[in-house]
């Protein structure tokens, strides 16, 4: 496990859900452990949903003040600077969507980089309109690392369609997932899957891994 963990992908592909849940993860360790929201391109849609999830689970949480509110300031707050200067805490980063929000993340990357204690995971969703295929979504991914000026490491599986993915969803995104894992030559670190379907697919998929929903989605919390 790095020590800062940068979470990125499309628009939808759920790469807030697994940030906040892979930071859950590091904090079942024993790791102090902090989630930064870099997200300022949609500030409605974010992780600070989840802040009691995570105060709860003693993780600092680091986001604008103007998260969740009616006013849409791309800001950044001076605490996620913490990311690069406090060593001793593992550091899940959620960046926003797309290229537009890859670049919050540039003014960090030079001290990430001279640290090199990082992974960067692009989140991936066949069933999203603008990554159905391995072609568009490597696309994305390389508009990503061009406004940050990073390289992703590794991919998460996060292929769903909400509340009505079964199974047969998830076992049929492999294939696109490894297309992807191909053309990158990225290995698939995870394929995230809704915690009810985890036992129905334990086995059947390598690195599985099991999201409870925190954020606002039309699946509720538990």
């Amino acid at each position: 496990m790095k020590r800062v963990t940068i979470i990125a992908g499309h628009y939808g592909s759920g790469k807030t859900n697994f940030a906040v849940n892979y930071a859950l993860e590091i904090a079942k360790s024993g790791k102090k452990t902090s989630l930064s929201d870099l997200d300022i391109v949609n500030p409605y849609f974010r992780s600070k949903d989840s802040e009691k999830v995570l105060a709860d689970a003693n993780i600092r949480f680091i986001s604008s003040d103007f998260a969740n509110s009616n006013v849409d300031v791309p800001a950044i707050p001076a605490a996620a600077y913490s990311v690069c200067a406090d060593k001793e805490s593992y550091s899940v980063v959620d960046v926003g969507g797309d290229d537009r929000g890859a670049l919050a993340l540039g003014r960090y990357v030079p001290e990430i980089l001279a640290e090199d204690n990082y992974e960067m995971l692009f989140v991936i969703n066949c069933y999203r309109p603008l990554t159905r295929n391995a072609k568009s979504t490597v696309e994305v991914m390389r508009e990503i690392e061009e406004a940050a000026k990073i390289r992703f490491t590794g991919i998460v599986n996060n292929s769903n369609i909400g509340d009505e993915t079964k199974a047969s969803d998830v076992l049929a995104s492999l294939e696109y997932a490894k297309e992807v894992s191909k053309i990158t030559n990225l290995p698939v670190k995870f394929t995230s899957v809704h915690h009810v379907l985890y036992d129905e697919l334990k086995g059947k998929i390598e690195n599985l891994f099991p999201l409870r929903l925190y954020i606002r989605q039309t699946w509720k919390a538990e």
